[in-house]
């Protein structure tokens, strides 16, 4: 079975909204055995969107689209569909109910603009939004499926997952198609697959497997792929492959899929019975803000201090004077002492550091923009590590952070760094 994926709206044309949706269905389609065939993108334009409709219909077995279905005069997707289909809105009571019971429950009386959202093309398949207002709705024609959603990712996404899914699972035929992805930091691209080496190796041409590298601003994705003709065989290649790379790459491999650097820290301080605190000079609160992202976080992190300027880490952290006189404030000396003194201030396990220059201004020849020291310190040992993190101000602030949190990872499972 092949899909297409529709986008529709002026936003995402004009580069104001980023399409993840398309990222989503893909994922989440491919993983039933469902292959993408092309993704487009439409305007808030009637016979644009039929077009679209009628040249994706033509190729493909299933059509998703979204967005449009909104309460306001520029959501035109019900309209095209009917006119694309021959047919016209009807109200659907159930979802009418559940528009009105939205409402109630925020204390607010919907207007006609809000009820409308529950009209659907007549002679539609219903799909019920239990996150919003507008449903989604389905035709299928001589074997081929149009399927309109909400274009706000959350509806989106809990229709996806609650009724695409199981509902196409069962009519997809031919191979699974498995994914799972490496996560690595702390190691370059070209040095991972340097490290990994030739992929025959790791499996055969002609097995349905390939490995993708997927670089980012703090570190590369290894997306393992797999297609097969069942889910067992699919998954034991899966487990096979991952297994060799981790043999030859498993120091700089933190978590697979969709678990973060944040959540396996974690993990790892609860099973520990571990406390942490932060200080932050040049990462500004991004360390304490991606901690504190994991619910049940207040279990093991205790507080954090944004000690920005040199009076900040002397007053608050306790560093000495004569550190910041001698060695400056982006120094190993001064790293170790924030994340001394914030151990110490807080009477917790562990303290954690960052001290750099993220620029553009302030770099020299000894300390140029991008220069970062992450300062660990526990009751047995306290250190430093120098990182060279680029030229751009946010990418230094978010490298930062992710080593930062790399460190304390490696630490805690007594990984060399």
């Amino acid at each position: 079975m092949k899909a297409e994926i529709i986008s529709i709206g002026d936003e995402l044309l004009i580069g104001q909204v980023i399409n993840t949706n398309q990222a989503f269905i893909a994922e989440k389609l491919n993983s039933i055995g469902i292959s993408i065939s092309r993704m487009t993108t439409v305007g808030d334009e009637e016979q644009a969107i039929i077009e679209s409709f009628a040249e994706a219909l033509d190729t493909s077995d299933l059509v998703l689209v979204t967005g449009g279905l909104g309460p306001t005069h520029d959501d035109i997707t019900r309209r095209a569909v009917c006119k694309f289909f021959g047919t016209d809105l009807v109200v659907n009571d159930e979802a009418l109910q559940r528009v009105r019971g939205f409402f109630e429950r925020r204390g607010i009386i919907p207007k006609k603009i809000n009820e409308d959202q529950a009209l659907v093309p007549r002679d539609c398949n219903v799909i019920q939004n239990n996150h919003g207002t507008a449903p989604g709705f389905f035709f299928e024609r001589d074997g081929r499926y149009l399927l309109a959603m909400p274009g706000v990712p959350f509806e989106m996404k809990a229709m996806v997952e609650g009724f695409v899914l199981p509902y196409f699972a069962k009519r997809a035929t031919g191979f699974v198609i498995q994914h799972r992805t490496l996560k690595t930091t702390g190691i370059g691209e070209s040095f991972l697959a340097e490290q990994i080496g030739d992929v025959n190796v790791l499996f055969k041409p002609g097995d349905g497997i390939t490995l993708a590298f997927l670089p980012g601003s703090t570190g590369t994705r290894l997306r393992i792929t797999v297609r097969t003709r069942s889910t067992a065989e699919a998954q034991l290649k899966i487990e096979q492959v991952e297994k060799a790379i981790r043999s030859k790459a498993g120091k700089y491999i933190y978590a697979s899929d969709e678990e973060d650097l944040e959540q396996v820290v974690g993990k790892l301080l609860l099973e520990r019975h571990l406390t942490l605190a932060v200080a932050e000079s040049c990462t500004g609160g991004l360390i304490s803000d991606r901690i504190t992202n994991v619910p049940g976080s207040s279990n093991y992190f205790d507080r954090s201090y944004v000690t920005y300027s040199n009076d900040a880490k002397l007053v608050d952290l306790g560093v000495p004077a004569a550190f910041i006189l001698e060695h400056g404030a982006v120094s190993r000396e001064v790293a170790k002492a924030m994340a001394m003194g914030v151990r110490l201030k807080s009477n917790t396990d562990i303290g954690l550091s960052t001290t750099g220059i993220a620029g553009p201004t302030g770099g020299s020849i000894e300390k140029p923009v991008g220069l970062v020291w992450v300062g660990y310190s526990d009751r047995s040992d306290t250190l430093a590590i120098q990182f060279t993190l680029g030229d751009e101000r946010r990418r230094i602030k978010e490298r930062a952070a992710q080593a930062a949190l790399e460190l304390l990872r490696r630490k805690l499972l007594r990984v060399d760094f």
